[in-house]
């Protein structure tokens, strides 16, 4: 591969086709259908689903096939097919993906900033999903058509854009097993889904948090009461609910208190995080936009001291369970709040959890936490949303490891970094158990400040850029791997775990 080449092409190609593009699709709110019960008939989903596919059928790919797949009763799938190329393998197989659904609009964002409203700044492009996950349909093809640019051979490749990954990717599942023979079995997935630490070099991501979580409602009246009346008879439902929360939760520290949702953090990954914690220094918690003195949840010892230890903060966001509350209801704002003893509350539980913990076991434990002897017989109910299994990835083959190293290098300049993710990315778990020879290249563009799921979130355009170009060095080095019989059928090596135990898999 000529290194400066493929730097050119992508570059022209994100400068003259994929910004333009993605400033159009950050228009469309085309929320997951979690967020938007009409979607159907709002039809924001289906415009996402035509400027996509209307762009990739103008590309030039020898032989590409671009399809909407529809199965009754769920969200459209988009399939690309392109057939290896320039003497690669057929019978081999790459599959790229991502997702086009976005989250909801959330309060906050500047007041020059919207989440529909793209503003391109500063060398990023701010508004809803263009970082998560519109640029990735873009990505990969352009990645291919770097190769066919040079006349660089690759292996067959599938790229799959889901519709409903933001809610939990519940319809994927079937559309894998209604599309299994033309999927066949990859020998690498590439994900362009996830984060990075810094926009410096490319991050690949070793795990994924799984995710439990739904509405906790505790009722207590079947109408609001005079307060002054009622109070110090009736319980405030918001304390009984603060008492269930305390079941799961030590308030004082965040810690998860239930066994069953905690797990065995493996050796490797807390080398990863410390390997981590040492290339981003404080921009481990610097990212987010904390407010005043707010201190980060560094672990405390027994005395109430707090660790500086960084890497404490890289597992806890990666390997650790963590509650956080993402929505209330049964409380009026404050300036319609009168003297009423509320007849309920009601909150969103967003319950990220270990990687390698089951996600329906899981949601089974949280409930049964939580709805056993409701406190002063209170009317206590839990209604599951989610209840998904995280990804630990397996080991990484050598030739994955060297071609990841060598893009980073040939495009940033710094060698790759390996690191667990918060989020989670339920399609993985699933590949992970289909296709158990696979190996994964998990990455992305979601660095400090861009802000996924809230205000102000943005694209940083040269990442998309640089991570463009690693992908496709990597899909160069998948063919040679796959000539050396590297790739199909193979094993790792068996000293790999020790190997390359230090800096992690993807």
């Amino acid at each position: 591969m000529d290194i400066r080449r493929t730097e050119a092409f992508v570059n022209r190609q994100w400068d003259d086709e994929i910004v333009p593009q993605l400033v159009e699709y950050i228009r469309i709110p085309n929320k997951s259908p979690m967020f938007d019960a009409d979607w159907v008939a709002n039809g924001y989903m289906e415009q996402a689903v035509d400027l996509m596919v209307g762009w990739a059928q103008r590309q030039t790919l020898p032989g590409m096939r671009v399809e909407v797949v529809r199965l009754e009763g769920r969200t459209p799938l988009v399939l690309i097919e392109v057939p290896a190329a320039h003497g690669g393998r057929e019978d081999d197989c790459v599959l790229l993906y991502g997702h086009l659904d976005k989250q909801p609009e959330m309060t906050g964002w500047d007041e020059d900033l919207g989440p529909w409203t793209p503003v391109l700044r500063d060398g990023k492009l701010y508004g809803r999903g263009g970082a998560d996950d519109g640029y990735a349909i873009y990505g990969s093809l352009t990645a291919l058509m770097a190769l066919h640019e040079q006349g660089l051979p690759h292996a067959r490749c599938v790229v799959l854009i889901e519709a409903c990954e933001e809610s939990g990717s519940y319809d994927l599942p079937a559309y894998v097993d209604h599309l299994a023979d033309r999927i066949g079995r990859p020998s690498l997935v590439v994900c362009l889904d996830s984060g990075c630490g810094n926009y410096e070099q490319l991050w690949c991501t070793t795990s994924l948090r799984g995710l439990a979580g739904g509405n906790l409602t505790v009722k207590v009246l079947d109408e609001g009461v005079h307060s002054g009346d009622a109070s110090g008879v009736v319980p405030s439902s918001f304390r009984l609910l603060r008492q269930l929360l305390s079941r799961i939760e030590d308030e004082d520290t965040g810690r998860i208190l239930v066994d069953g949702l905690q797990a065995e953090i493996p050796a490797e990954r807390i080398e990863q995080a410390r390997r981590a914690a040492d290339v981003l220094d404080a921009e481990v918690y610097r990212k987010f936009p904390l407010t005043g003195d707010l201190e980060p949840m560094f672990p405390k010892d027994g005395h109430g001291a707090a660790s500086n230890d960084l890497s404490e903060l890289v597992l806890n966001r990666t390997w650790r369970p963590a509650l956080s509350i993402t929505g209330i209801d049964g409380i009026p704002p404050l300036q319609s709040a009168g003297n009423v003893l509320r007849p309920h509350t009601a909150v969103k539980l967003s319950l990220r959890l270990p990687p390698t913990v089951d996600g329906k076991q899981a949601g089974a434990l949280l409930q049964e936490v939580l709805l056993r002897d409701p406190p002063n017989g209170a009317t206590v109910t839990l209604a599951l949303e989610k209840a998904a299994t995280g990804w630990n990835a397996p080991a990484m083959s050598p030739w994955l490891f060297a071609a990841i190293d060598g893009a980073s290098e040939a495009f940033f300049g710094k060698p790759a970094m390996y690191m667990g993710e918060g989020g989670s990315i339920p399609f993985m778990g699933m590949l992970g158990e289909k296709f158990p020879a696979a190996q994964f290249m998990i990455t992305g563009v979601l660095g400090p400040q861009s802000n996924a799921h809230g205000p102000n979130e943005f694209l940083h355009i040269e990442m998309g850029k640089r991570v463009t170009s690693c992908v496709a060095r990597v899909l160069a080095e998948h063919h040679h791997a796959s000539l050396r019989g590297e790739t199909v059928g193979s094993d790792v090596a068996a000293d790999s775990g020790t190997r390359h135990g230090a800096h992690g898999c993807c």
